[in-house]
């Protein structure tokens, strides 16, 4: 670990890894060799720590989500390590920039937004918790997509991550499970009688095993992170080669291999639905198989296996690991329906993410029963059973079991994935408090009335290693002169703070940080997007997945109505708005909006009256490394959905914890984390959930909003009329068409007022650095509770029963 042993290691990887000597080495071979120094000194603790588990014969979870959005690894393992200082210093003194190097590394396309940024927040906190786990996901060769923008459109190209190698993973062929899809049930009776299912005549898949080691901080833990990889049974058919159809004799591998090459494929065809079918349950099916391989070794019977598996569904897509886990019970290992059934309700745990019922993911049963018909047998069966406990407990409410059916019979009869999750497991939990009692209340109401208690309260959190500790060092420097570094594993610490919030010199040093951060993002907007923009202006900075719901539109009319106050001869507080996310490939209006936004930002940053005191920015291609680029910088953290639609938020975390104020509806953990750093310290705008809810009773008509306010009729008419579009006047007349006439279905217009108001405020308090400081500063300090380790203590304790394990 010393500077003298790292680079001792370094020249050696450069020779032994790369094949290179230092005068015709590149920066990559140096990433690599950097990369395997790390990772050689990660191998020693993860082994170990694979030993102690064995050794305790642990209880262990298991982390099944479709995506895990890592980011890149060099720089967080060598700070989980302590390496940091070492590494760099070694770099330096073989004349090598760590910054340039640590550049060269791909973020891991493993995810794309907040759901898989959870997930890989949680891995980190159980390590560094020393909580046995394992995350278990896909390994995509390709992910969603890299985005550009050309002509102010959303282009999206192959992001492949994987061009150069991944130094991080261990491929593991000697773990290879089989995946079966389609053919048919055979039914045959036992001589006892007992009536049994094989399924047969299928097309089957090979599962790969791909290990990461995933440190927690000290390095003490190094858990795993296992991702599939898809293989063909059927390498090459020789007669087609033979024949000379040099395609078809591989096309078996290709169609197998699909499987894993793209994250999320375009589910607008029938052939992509499946596709993403097939994905969810190829990683559920190979999980499931490796956890009974582990128990296995070391049981006799099944009996214990829930004292040993703890397995949490993140979201509906792995939710069909209910009936392959009784598949493989009953079907494989011939257990009776009964104890299968007691054995996976008591493994299984779901996390919900949404409360649109739009977005619950459903199947049509046609699907099911040519891809996985065992599986549709099974779903039926368990919604058999369940029907008659139900009809039990409520006898003659027909509607009801209607509602709680796992089949919807209303649309062409389809499987309710949620349902599927929730019947099978033995907790439900939702992500922010007024997230949970919303789901209690609406969405899954039938449920808590059945089944009450069954569904809890876990709020979200971040870890502060990546998101403070690495991706602010200034910052995190700053706090650790004042209070320690003990924050880094224990958050509640930053409280301390709040006493240093009205001191000058801490106030001092705390801007001269975030001035820093604002000119290293304002030097990245120059160099990529040739964009002049002022680090001493307000940086206002919205950076999520672009929906409808978490209305970006309604940060582009605040910046047309400023736009048009300093065309009518307004001074203003100089603000610099910045929005980054990207838009699902087949979402149309997602992709409209962010081409208004760069038509917008087209108009507004080139108008010689605007100056300096108004830019509007698109950052593209939004990922963690951009994330943790653009998260030090901000002085406005922009939180607008509309209440009752974010299940929680993480940005929203992210970026108070990183000195932003904050201003937002009462929706996801916004409510909480207003509650924490103070009503006065949040910017607070718009309907709450229940004016939503009435508004919506009484008859929304957003017409009434757009006559009573000039302000918002002249920023419509502009966007209608063409203004920042001569060359299509009419483009963007869909947005245009869905505000004002298809019932603004996200209430941005009846918000609207309240916002723009609400952001006058911003800018006056903006203009007297002091108060905006000590406000800052509380921010940070009231940020304890929204770490992923409170989070994950809390779950471990509370739903999946799980012990560290430290010796």
């Amino acid at each position: 670990m010393s500077v003298e042993g790292v680079s001792a290691s370094l020249t050696k990887h450069l020779i032994y890894s790369s094949s290179k000597n230092l005068p015709n080495a590149t920066t990559r071979d140096w990433f690599q060799a950097a990369a395997h120094v790390v990772r050689d000194r990660l191998v020693e603790r993860w082994m170990a720590t694979m030993q102690r588990y064995y050794e305790h014969d642990s209880k262990r979870i298991y982390y099944l989500s479709l995506e895990f959005l890592v980011g890149r690894t060099l720089s967080n393992a060598m700070l989980n390590l302590g390496l940091d200082a070492q590494l760099k210093t070694a770099l330096y003194e073989l004349g090598q920039q760590y910054e340039k190097v640590a550049e060269i590394e791909s973020d891991a396309a493993l995810g794309n937004g907040g759901l898989g940024r959870l997930a890989a927040c949680f891995l980190d906190s159980m390590a560094t918790l020393d909580l046995p786990c394992y995350g278990y996901g896909i390994r995509y060769e390709y992910g969603m997509f890299r985005q550009s923008i050309e002509n102010g459109e959303q282009v999206e190209h192959p992001d492949n991550w994987l061009r150069y190698g991944n130094p991080w993973e261990f491929p593991r062929p000697e773990l290879l499970y089989p995946v079966k899809f389609y053919g048919r049930v055979v039914e045959y009776r036992h001589e006892d009688g007992s009536l049994h299912h094989h399924w047969v005549e299928t097309d089957d898949v090979m599962a790969m095993a791909y290990d990461t080691p995933v440190p927690g901080f000290g390095g003490k833990t190094v858990n795993n992170m296992r991702l599939w990889s898809a293989k063909s049974s059927r390498d090459f058919d020789l007669r087609y080669f033979n024949q000379g159809n040099y395609i078809q004799a591989v096309a078996d591998k290709n169609d197998s291999e699909n499987l894993s090459k793209v994250l999320y494929p375009d589910d607008s065809t029938e052939v992509g639905r499946e596709l993403r079918l097939k994905q969810q349950y190829f990683f559920v099916s190979a999980s499931l198989q490796d956890m009974l391989f582990r128990y296995k070794k070391h049981a006799d019977g099944w009996a214990m296996l829930p004292e040993k598996i703890a397995v949490q569904l993140n979201d509906t897509h792995p939710s069909i690991a209910v009936a392959e886990l009784m598949r493989l019970l009953v079907d494989v290992h011939k257990l009776s329906w009964d104890e299968a059934w007691g054995l996976t309700t008591q493994i299984f745990s779901y996390t919900n993410h949404t409360l649109m019922p739009e977005a619950l993911e459903t199947w049509p049963v046609a699907f099911f029963e040519r891809l996985l018909p065992r599986h549709l047998q099974i779903i039926f069966e368990i919604n058999y059973r369940f029907m008659q406990q139900v009809m039990h407990q409520f006898p003659g409410d027909g509607e009801l079991l209607r509602r709680l059916s796992l089949i919807d019979e209303t649309n062409g009869r389809r499987v309710r994935m949620s349902h599927l999750a929730i019947v099978g497991s033995h907790t439900v939990n939702g992500v922010a408090a007024l997230h949970t009692e919303l789901m209690k209340r609406t969405i899954f109401a039938d449920f808590e009335r059945i089944t009450p208690g069954k569904i809890v309260n876990m709020t979200n959190g971040v870890t502060p290693r990546r998101w403070l500790n690495q991706a602010n060092p200034g910052l995190a420097a700053l706090i650790g002169t004042r209070i320690g570094n003990g924050w880094i594993t224990d958050l509640d610490q930053l409280k301390e703070l709040r006493k240093l919030a009205d001191e000058d010199d801490f106030q001092t040093q705390f801007r001269a940080v975030k001035h820093e951060n604002k000119v290293r993002l304002a030097q990245l907007i120059r160099s990529q997007l040739c964009i002049e923009v002022n680090p001493a202006s307000l940086f206002d900075i919205q950076i999520k997945r672009i929906h409808e719901y978490k209305r970006q539109l309604l940060n582009v009319l605040h910046v047309i109505t400023l736009y048009n106050r300093i065309r009518a001869g307004a001074d203003g507080m100089p603000r610099t708005v910045i929005i980054a996310g990207k838009a699902a490939p087949g979402y149309a209006m997602a992709k409209c909006i962010i081409r208004l936004i760069n038509d917008v930002a087209d108009i507004v940053n080139n108008d010689q009256r605007v100056g300096n005191q108004l830019k509007l920015v698109f950052i593209p291609n939004y990922d963690v490394s951009n994330a943790e680029r653009i998260v030090p910088a901000a002085d406005l953290s922009e939180q607008i959905s509309t209440a009752g639609t974010e299940a929680s938020g993480t940005g929203n975390m992210k970026l108070a914890l990183n000195g932003a104020l904050t201003i937002g509806t009462l929706d996801g953990a916004n409510v909480e984390m207003r509650e924490e750093v103070g009503s006065d310290n949040f910017f607070l705008f718009g309907l709450t959930t229940e004016g939503v809810e009435e508004l919506s009773r009484q008859g929304y008509d957003p017409m009434r909003y757009y006559h009573a306010s000039a302000e918002l009729k002249q920023a419509l008419d502009m966007i209608s009329g063409g203004y920042f579009c001569s060359d299509e006047p009419a483009r963007y007349q869909p947005i245009v068409d869905a505000l004002l006439h298809q019932g603004d279905k996200y209430f941005l217009l009846a918000d609207y007022e309240a916002y723009v108001a609400c952001q006058d405020t911003v800018s006056a308090l903006y203009q007297d650095q002091k108060e905006w400081t000590r406000r800052a500063i509380l921010n940070v300090a009231g940020m304890g509770k929204f770490s992923s380790d409170r989070t994950i203590k809390e779950y471990a304790e509370r739903i999946w029963h799980v012990e560290p394990v430290t010796d």
